[in-house]
């Protein structure tokens, strides 16, 4: 079984690479994701990148070289970090608090499974967490600088992030108590968007219950407080019920939305894997977690495109996916709006959408014995 998730997860890995990968502006040492597929010139020359998708491309990255360790694939981790920087105007931080903890968990992950180190790149990102904490202001840490609006997918990924790096694990708690303490929702257990100005931003997004999942797991693992294990029971129990319908996790749509599902199940994946404890209900939580990833990548694999021999997945795991037209039509195009990115007209055409299966892929190749 683990070799059958073995070669889909290299599927997924090698249509990305055909479809999306090249070099940045043509420079030498360089790649990124093209935004989508087919791609238009603009896409192509990267006049639009996604700070925070290929961010995800570069975990999926260190995912295959976890599963399959290959020279090239190391030098294609070394590119993606280089050019993510060169494409940020030479700097490692912008304006989003959540983009920058996506990178940061990359890049560390990047540096102690793959053996690429950016050490000042993440001290640099990590400062920006740090001093982004304002809990007089009703925070956690805001969405992005100068912003009132304090919510989960900043706050969960950068406790991650700091929880993993140097120990911050004082920090960490902080932060996975603000969240418990105020964006849970009180009937469902699951995790509301944020709290803007004083008022509950009360969407219940899938990768909201991810981040939070894996900060809670790693706080679990490394403080044996017992609190933190049995959040991730009362959330694991919550996705069963409110956000996996037949056990396939929910799916929303393209553009950002396309990453949403999966970074839910990369974190159910890690609580499969790691959350301590012998309790039936650690047994059960763990459980539950494997088989909705299971789950979940079963479906999307079965209910896949194939193109050119490689795998094209939907944007909802539980419905046939759609192959884009060959033109690429700007008509179609996702479009960059208030911060947030927005699907294409076929959503499959997205960067995050493939990535999102490809990360489904290596999650289930975590779990599959």
């Amino acid at each position: 079984m683990d070799q059958l998730w073995a070669n889909r997860a290299a599927s997924a890995e090698a249509a990305i690479t055909q479809r999306h990968l090249t070099k940045l502006w043509g420079l030498p040492g360089t790649q990124l994701g093209v935004v989508a597929w087919p791609a238009t010139k603009k896409y192509r020359q990267f006049g639009t990148w996604h700070y925070w998708w290929q961010a995800h491309l570069l975990d999926c990255l260190v995912d295959a070289q976890v599963r399959d360790p290959q020279p090239e694939r190391k030098t294609r981790i070394e590119r993606q970090i280089r050019a993510h920087w060169l494409r940020n105007n030479l700097s490692w931080t912008n304006n989003y608090y959540d983009d920058m903890a996506w990178l940061a968990l990359a890049i560390e992950r990047a540096g102690r499974l793959a053996g690429v180190e950016k050490h000042r790149a993440l001290e640099k990102l990590c400062k920006q967490f740090i001093e982004a904490w304002v809990p007089e202001d009703g925070g956690g840490i805001p969405w992005r600088k100068q912003d009132q609006f304090f919510n989960a997918p900043a706050n969960g990924p950068a406790g991650i992030f700091l929880a993993r790096y140097d120990d911050r694990l004082r920090r960490a708690q902080q932060m996975a108590d603000w969240i418990d303490d105020t964006l849970i929702d009180p009937e469902t257990h699951l995790v509301f968007d944020g709290i803007k100005a004083g008022s509950m931003v009360r969407a219940q997004y899938t990768y909201c219950q991810g981040v939070v999942l894996g900060l809670e797991v790693e706080l679990a693992v490394r403080t044996q407080d017992s609190r933190h294990a049995e959040r991730v029971r009362r959330l694991v129990a919550a996705v069963d019920k409110e956000m996996a319908p037949d056990g396939v996790i929910k799916g929303a749509g393209g553009g950002d939305g396309g990453l949403f599902n999966s970074i839910l199940a990369r974190y159910l994946a890690l609580v499969a894997k790691t959350l301590p404890g012998d309790s039936a209900q650690d047994q059960a939580a763990r459980e539950t977690a494997r088989r909705i990833v299971l789950k979940s990548a079963e479906s999307a694999w079965n209910y896949r495109q194939t193109v050119d021999g490689l795998p094209l997945f939907g944007p909802f795991w539980d419905r046939t996916a759609e192959v884009p037209g060959a033109d690429g039509g700007k008509s179609g195009e996702a479009q960059f709006i208030d911060g947030a990115v927005n699907a294409s007209e076929i959503p499959e055409r997205d960067l995050s959408v493939q990535v999102s299966g490809w990360m489904l892929l290596e999650a289930a190749h975590t779990l599959a014995e």
